[in-house]
C-alpha cells in the first residue's frame, strides 16, 4: 500500500497534501538538503504514477526540485539578512538547520568568523521573519536541537536557553519541529501545545552496522548493549529490548560528603552487568562530543575481555579531534564508531577507516511526505516495529546458517 494511501476500515483512502511543499536550507547544509529534495521528488512521482491518483495533477505535487530560492547576507559587521527570491504563499514550508554546522566562514572588520550554533539559530528566526503571513505553514527540522543539553533542573543561576528557543519558534508560528534523539526529551515541556516529534536513529544505525560487518552475531550469547553512564541508560534500553540483547551500565560511583567545584566528585566508574569477555560491544550514548566517555568506557571494556567495540550515537561532534579516535582505532580499542550524517561532518572524518555514517536522508524524506499528507507519523517516528523486524530477520538468518539451508527453501 502506498504511503499516500491509509486504510479507513470500509476502502481505502487517499490522503490530501497541506500544500505544495518547500524546502529551505541554512547555508551550511545546502547537500544534505538537496539530497533530501531529490529522495522526495522520487517518491513522489512514483506516487503520481498510481492509478487513481487525484492529487498527481495538483500544482507543486511533483516536481524536480522542492528548494525555495533564497540569499543569505553577511556583513562585515556580523549582521545578517535573509530573503527569498520566489513566492511561498500557500506553501507548506520545511526548514531544515544545521545548528552545529561550522563550514561556513565570513569576513568581518577584524578577521573572518566560523559561523556558530548562535549564528545559525538567528538565521533561523530570519528566516521564520520572511516566512511568517505568507506560506501555509512552517515547520522546522532541528536534529540536534539548540541548546538542548542542559540536565540539572534544580539550579536557577543557569540560562533556560532551550526553553526560550522552544517558545520562540512556537510564538512566531511553528507548526510542527522535529528534533532526532535529543539529549533530554523534557524539553518539551517548556511548550506543551507545540507539536514536536522526536524520531529515532537506532533502526538507521543498527542496519547500516549489520551491512558493514556482517559477522556480529546478534544474540545475548555473543553481543552485549552497555550504556557508558547512568544519565543515558534509556537510550541503551532501547537496543537492548528491541534487539533481544543484554544491557550493561556503568555508573558513577560518587563521594557525597564532599563537594569539588560544587560537584560530588567521583571515586570510580562501576560496571553492572554479565561478564563481557569475548563479546562484542554496542557502546550507545547520544552523542559523542569530546570522545572522553566513550574511549574511556571502551578500554575499561577492553581491560575485562570485551571482543570488537561498536560506539554508536545519532551525533559526531569530535571536539578534541580526531588523533585520539586514531589511537584508538590502531590499538584495537574501538572497531567502529556509527554516527549518522544529520550533522555537519568533515571530509576528514569520512575518510577515516573506523568511521561509519548511517545516512538519513531517506528518513528526513519520508517524514516531509507524511506531515504534508497529515498522516500519522507515529509508527514512523518510532522505529520499534522497524527494530523488531530486522531482529526477527537477524535471527531467520541465523537458524539458516546454523542448518546450512539455502533461504528460499
Amino acid at each position: 500500500m502506498s504511503d499516500l494511501y491509509v486504510n479507513t476500515g470500509y476502502k481505502e483512502t487517499q490522503l490530501a497534501p497541506f500544500g505544495p511543499i518547500g524546502i529551505i536550507a541554512h547555508t551550511s547544509n545546502k547537500e544534505f538538503v538537496k539530497q533530501v529534495s531529490e529522495v522526495l521528488s522520487q517518491k513522489r512521482k512514483l506516487h503520481a504514477q498510481r492509478p487513481g491518483n487525484i492529487y498527481a495533477n495538483n500544482p507543486g505535487y511533483a516536481r524536480e526540485d522542492y528548494i525555495i530560492d533564497t540569499q543569505l547576507t553577511r556583513f562585515q559587521t556580523g549582521e545578517g539578512k535573509f530573503g527569498i527570491a520566489e513566492s511561498v504563499r500557500g506553501h507548506d514550508i520545511f526548514v531544515i538547520t544545521d545548528v552545529l554546522a561550522r563550514s561556513f566562514e565570513y569576513d568581518i572588520l577584524e578577521g573572518s568568523h566560523v559561523i556558530s550554533p548562535d549564528d545559525q539559530y538567528m538565521d533561523l528566526l530570519r528566516i521564520i521573519s520572511v516566512l511568517k503571513g505568507k506560506a501555509k505553514r512552517i515547520n522546522v527540522i532541528m536534529p540536534f536541537v539548540y541548546e538542548g543539553r542542559r540536565e540539572k533542573l534544580d539550579s536557577h543561576r543557569e540560562s533556560y536557553d532551550c526553553a526560550d528557543m522552544l517558545k520562540k519558534l512556537y510564538k512566531l508560528g511553528v507548526s510542527n519541529l522535529i528534533i532526532f534523539d535529543p539529549h533530554d526529551a523534557r524539553i518539551e515541556n517548556a511548550v506543551p501545545l507545540m507539536s514536536i516529534e522526536f524520531p529515532r536513529c537506532q533502526f538507521k544505525i543498527t542496519s547500516s552496522l549489520l551491512n558493514r560487518f556482517g559477522t556480529i552475531k546478534m544474540d545475548k550469547d555473543h553481543t552485549l548493549v552497555v550504556s557508558p553512564d547512568e544519565t543515558g541508560i534509556s537510550r541503551a534500553i532501547f537496543y537492548s529490548s528491541h534487539l533481544n540483547l543484554p544491557l550493561g551500565v556503568f555508573y558513577r560511583h560518587r563521594d557525597y560528603t564532599v563537594k569539588v567545584n560544587g560537584e560530588h566528585p567521583i571515586r570510580e566508574f562501576k560496571f553492572l552487568g554479565e561478564d563481557v569477555e569475548g563479546k562484542d560491544i554496542l557502546l550507545i550514548d547520544d552523542m559523542i562530543n569530546s570522545g572522553n566517555t566513550m574511549l574511556r568506557t571502551a578500554k575499561k571494556l577492553k581491560d575485562k575481555g570485551a571482543k570488537d567495540i561498536y560506539c554508536l550515537a545519532p551525533f559526531g561532534l569530535f571536539t578534541d579531534g580526531l588523533e585520539v579516535f586514531d589511537k584508538a582505532y590502531e590499538e584495537g580499542t574501538i572497531k567502529c564508531i556509527c554516527t549518522t550524517n544529520l550533522i555537519y561532518a568533515p571530509e576528514e572524518l569520512k575518510s577515516r577507516e573506523w568511521y561509519l555514517e548511517a545516512n538519513m536522508v531517506p528518513y528526513v524524506a519520508r517524514i516531509i511526505d507524511a506531515l504534508n499528507s497529515d498522516e500519522s507519523v507515529y509508527d514512523l517516528i518510532n522505529s520499534t516495529a522497524r527494530l523488531r523486524d530486522l531482529a526477527s530477520q537477524i535471527r531467520i538468518e541465523e537458524v539458516f546458517d546454523e542448518f546450512d539451508i539455502p533461504e528460499n527453501q
